[in-house]
């Protein structure tokens, strides 16, 4: 285990590096038609590099297993250079080409790079103190579209559509050495001959493991039922307009901050499960009560920040939890997790459209209904008996 002046220096620098990955995705979403300008193609043909780039997580749990044998870092680095790999080949040969290989290959090295760390981070910080670690860690993904998506966007008014992979590449070159320099080789206590299918297996057939993989895949779907319309919701119910819908951006930035910070200040000292039941209980009964709220404009912003506060709480404080159901294959366990919120994202985006067409209000109950179902598998995970 990390004294504690070495595991604030680690959390930091890992914080910093990841604010330039989730920057790499963040920035795609709210700039896909300044993308679409500058490549002179369709929004939909954009949006197809999007999709296929949740594919990648897919390959994620066959190269898990590397770093839960051969070490952390070297997980850490290959995600890095992957990354690193997509922004310098739309920043040297821009073009729809590199564009589509970019997003894919930086999703594929932050599906590399966060199992890694937080397996790393795992090995070295007590379970009691997991959820104030790994919570401080995503404020990079809030802080990422608060931040840089923000500066990604002056750089391509001022300059072009692909200044900000010349920005990210450099920042990633950077971290790249410096995660090389500062971050000590790690052995793994056992020396193993790589076993992929032998590493999944014993994930897959460890029930707690799939209960664990279960909620998440629920929960994140049906937050992706609501995540997918509201935006269309909001424009039909109070007729506002594009300026007004970036606003709701600020909002879910800053609820997802918030639910950042409520997660690194409850998760250890409640529990990791309580708090991820808590809040999904609230996201539960707070979701459906949105379509109440057509009269109001503010409520429903107030609305929307309470529905993604308590999204992200529960999302955070999981993900200590994953860190632990199976110690010995740490890394190939976040890479499956991971993998099903990816397919829970897409199961969520092809359905969201279809339930909507019946009203908002099927969305929001078949998000609660979601929810309340991955309460009960949460209720069956355990962990190791010398984790208690």
């Amino acid at each position: 285990m990390f004294e504690k002046k070495t595991l604030i220096q680690r959390v930091a620098f890992f914080t910093t590096l990841r604010l330039t990955l989730n920057t790499s995705i963040r920035m795609v979403y709210p700039f896909l038609a300044v993308f679409a300008v500058g490549l002179n193609k369709e929004i939909g043909t954009i949006s197809l590099a999007l999709a296929a780039s949740m594919a990648t997580s897919a390959v994620g749990p066959f190269l898990a297993p590397i770093t839960d044998r051969r070490g952390r870092k070297i997980g850490m680095l290959m995600g890095m250079g992957v990354f690193l790999a997509g922004s310098l080949a739309v920043s040297i040969f821009p073009g729809y080409f590199t564009f589509f290989l970019a997003i894919l290959l930086c999703n594929l090295g932050n599906n590399l790079f966060l199992p890694a760390m937080q397996a790393y981070l795992g090995d070295h910080t007590p379970y009691n103190r997991r959820g104030l670690v790994i919570s401080i860690t995503e404020l990079s993904w809030a802080l990422s579209f608060i931040l840089l998506v923000p500066l990604a966007g002056l750089l391509m008014e001022k300059s072009t559509w692909y200044a900000p992979y010349i920005g990210l590449s450099v920042l990633g070159a950077g971290m790249m050495v410096l995660l090389f320099l500062l971050i000590p080789a790690d052995r793994p206590e056992i020396i193993e001959p790589l076993a992929v299918f032998s590493d999944i297996r014993k994930v897959i057939l460890y029930p707690p493991a799939i209960f664990g993989i279960i909620t998440g895949f629920l929960f994140i779907t049906g937050n992706e039922l609501v995540n997918v319309v509201f935006g269309v919701w909001m424009q039909d119910s109070f007729a506002i307009k594009i300026a007004a819908l970036g606003t709701a951006s600020i909002v879910i930035g800053l609820s997802e901050l918030a639910g950042e910070g409520i997660s690194a200040i409850l998760a250890d000292r409640l529990g990791k499960e309580r708090t991820v039941g808590v809040s999904l209980f609230l996201n539960a009964i707070w979701v459906i009560a949105l379509p109440w709220l057509e009269g109001s404009l503010g409520g429903a912003f107030v609305w929307l920040f309470l529905f993604y506060l308590t999204f992200e709480v529960a999302m955070v404080s999981i993900l200590p939890l994953i860190t632990e159901i199976t110690p010995a294959t740490r890394a190939t366990m976040i890479s499956l997790f991971i993998a099903a919120l990816s397919l829970g994202r897409a199961l969520g985006d092809l359905a969201a459209p279809l339930l909507f067409r019946n009203g908002f209000l099927v969305n929001t109950l078949v998000c609660a209904a979601l929810d309340l179902l991955g309460l009960l598998f949460l209720s069956r995970i355990k962990l190791p008996r010398e984790t208690l």
